[in-house]
C-alpha cells in the first residue's frame, strides 16, 4: 500500500509552554533530589579498644560538606577517641575512615593533615616560647625553606624568600580575621585560654584544610571570645569549609549546628537536625534530662 492510501498526516499537538516549563521544573527538582550532597568524611563501623575497655564500638556517621556538625555525648561516650582515630592519633582496631572518597584509616596525622583534614585539641597545643607570629608561620605545609639545600643555595634561596613573604602576608590576614593581630609579637605562653583557642584555630586554618575537627573549642573561653570564635566558624563555613566539633554546651550545639551526632557507649545513638535530636526520646532521657 502506498503512502497516499494512509490519508493526510495528522498534526502532532504541541506541548503548551506552561506544561513544558512544569515538566522541566519537575525534572530539575527531581535531579536535585537525586543528587546527594557532598560527603567529605565517612566513618564506617569504627572500633577502638584499650585493653579490656572498648572506647569506640562500631561508630558510623557522615559529615556533609560546608556544614557545622556537632558531636555530642557524655564523658566516656567515645567522642575524643573517635577524633583521634579519624586523625591518625590512634590506629583503629576495626572499621574504616574515608576522606574525599579515599580511605585514610591508619595514616599518620601529618599525612592526614596534608590531605586537608586538620584538627585542634581540647587543650591548646601552641609552642609557648615562640611568638604568635612564629607559631602561625610554622603551620603552612610544603614550605620550601624546610629543605636545607633550598635555604642555602643562592638560586633556590630566592624562591624560599619569596614564599616566606607570601606566607607572612597570609599569616597577618588570618591574624586580623581572628582579631589577634595585636598579639603577633607576644609569646604564645602569655595568652589567655580564650586567646590560645583563637590562635589554635587560626593556626589550623593556615594548614590549608578542607575540613576542621574541633575538640571542645569553647572550653574555658569567656562569652565574648566564644562569640568571636562562633562568628569566625560561620564565616569560614560560608567560604566552603566544613566543621565537625565536640562540645558539651547543648544550647551552643543546637543553635549553631545544622546536624548533630549523638554518641553513647562508643556508638552512635542518634543523628539528625537539632530539631530531630530534641524530639528523640532516647537522647532526651539519656543526656538532656528532658530539656534542650
Amino acid at each position: 500500500m502506498s503512502d497516499a492510501d494512509d490519508g493526510p498526516e495528522q498534526p502532532v499537538a504541541a506541548t503548551p509552554p506552561e506544561e513544558l516549563a512544569e515538566t522541566q521544573d519537575s525534572g530539575t527538582e527531581r535531579a536535585a533530589r537525586e543528587t546527594p550532597p557532598s560527603i567529605p568524611l565517612r566513618v564506617r563501623n569504627l572500633r577502638k579498644r584499650f585493653g579490656g575497655i572498648t572506647a569506640v564500638d562500631g561508630a558510623s556517621f557522615e559529615v556533609e560538606a560546608g556544614s557545622v556538625t556537632g558531636l555530642i555525648g557524655p564523658n566516656g561516650a567515645g567522642k575524643s577517641t573517635t577524633f583521634n582515630c579519624i586523625t591518625g592519633v590512634h590506629e583503629p582496631d576495626g572499621g574504616a575512615v574515608y576522606f574525599d572518597g579515599e580511605e585514610i584509616t591508619g595514616l599518620s596525622p601529618p599525612e592526614i593533615a596534608n590531605r586537608g583534614l586538620v584538627r585542634t585539641f581540647q587543650i591548646a597545643r601552641e609552642l609557648e616560647e615562640m611568638s604568635v607570629l612564629e607559631n602561625m608561620m610554622l603551620a603552612p605545609p610544603h614550605q620550601r625553606g624546610e629543605k636545607l639545600v633550598n635555604a642555602v643555595t643562592p638560586g633556590l634561596r630566592d624562591d624560599v624568600i619569596e614564599q616566606e613573604i607570601e606566607l607572612r602576608e597570609a599569616v597577618w590576614e588570618t591574624l586580623e580575621l581572628f582579631e589577634i593581630d595585636h598579639l603577633a609579637e607576644e609569646y604564645a605562653g602569655n595568652l589567655s585560654g580564650g586567646q590560645r583557642k583563637l590562635l589554635e584555630l587560626a593556626r589550623a586554618l593556615m594548614a590549608d584544610p578542607e575540613m576542621l575537627l574541633l575538640d571542645e573549642p569553647f572550653a574555658g573561653v569567656n562569652p565574648t571570645l566564644e562569640e568571636k570564635l562562633l562568628d569566625r566558624i560561620h564565616d569560614l563555613t560560608e567560604q566552603g569549609y566544613t566543621f565537625l566539633l565536640v562540645e558539651h554546651d547543648m544550647d551552643l550545639i543546637m543553635q549553631n549546628c545544622e546536624h548533630v551526632i549523638v554518641m553513647h557507649q562508643g556508638n552512635v545513638l542518634a543523628s539528625g537536625t537539632p530539631a530531630e535530636i530534641r524530639d528523640d526520646e532516647r537522647v532526651v532521657e539519656a543526656y538532656l534530662g528532658g530539656e534542650v
